[in-house]
């Protein structure tokens, strides 16, 4: 029979953020200060929230507050959450709001902060599970910290933090026990969209004007705008991008600019 081995060893002695409760009484004027602080010491903020108006409003009061913040939900086109993402990561904003981070394939060093609002809110994007992984998107930093807005524990609250106190208890063993004194992740940002997703390429075929023909460019580029928006839909941003700028290079020859 086969065996189930657990992964939450990281050998890079990365340790998961604490989890701090605060009341949801005040919440945004609470986060507006963390924002704040954060951006201080260029440091990145993801906050998730329960709904599409949340996300809008909460980031024009972040821009009344002086805050630089953007959203990404449903309904932004998924293309332009790589330029968000890609924007997030060079400081044009401090601050990116959602609603289901998880989805968003985010791998972000500079995040030192992870804000849930509404954390006793039971559902699907605050079970235990969600409610584990949203937290972990703080971990790549060596500052990262986890607020979660609450008025009460929830049942997926409890076990959500549980689970990262236990996550952090044995990252911490680990690194007594090997002399790790942990850092935060440092990836270069010169290519800001390649860092999304890492593990995720694509290799895309380039092609003079002259090796191809006005029939065979128009399949060509069809052919390439079929795979970006599969790549797109299967949320492999950087894919997506490298192919949106092969056709947009295309498309240029073609114009002749």
């Amino acid at each position: 029979q086969g065996a189930f081995i657990e992964q939450v060893i990281r050998p890079t002695g990365l340790i998961d953020p604490p989890c701090l409760i605060r009341p949801t009484e005040h919440q945004v004027d609470d986060l507006i200060h963390e924002c704040l602080e954060a951006a201080k010491k260029n440091q990145r903020v993801l906050v998730t929230t329960l709904t599409k108006k949340m996300a809008e409003a909460l980031t024009e009061y972040f821009a009344e507050a002086g805050i630089k913040a953007s959203y990404i939900h449903s309904d932004v086109d998924t293309l332009e959450r790589i330029e968000i993402i890609r924007e997030l990561r060079l400081g044009t904003y401090d601050v990116l709001i959602g609603i289901n981070l998880l989805r968003e394939g985010l791998d972000i060093p500079e995040c030192a902060l992870v804000a849930i609002l509404d954390a006793d809110k039971e559902g699907y994007l605050r079970s235990k599970t969600s409610l584990i992984q949203t937290i972990g998107r703080a971990a790549r930093n060596v500052e990262g910290r986890a607020i979660l807005y609450a008025d009460r524990i929830t049942k997926s609250m409890q076990g959500a933090m549980d689970e990262n106190d236990r996550r952090r208890e044995k990252q911490q063993a680990y690194n007594v026990t090997h002399g790790i004194t942990p850092e935060t992740i440092k990836k270069s940002i010169a290519d800001v969209l390649g860092s999304i997703y890492e593990k995720d390429y694509v290799t895309v075929p380039r092609y003079e004007s002259s090796e191809l023909s006005g029939k065979e460019r128009k399949k060509h580029m069809d052919k390439l705008r079929k795979q970006m928006i599969e790549a797109a839909t299967n949320l492999e941003f950087e894919a997506a991008a490298r192919l949106r700028d092969e056709i947009q290079a295309l498309e240029a020859e073609e114009l002749g600019l």
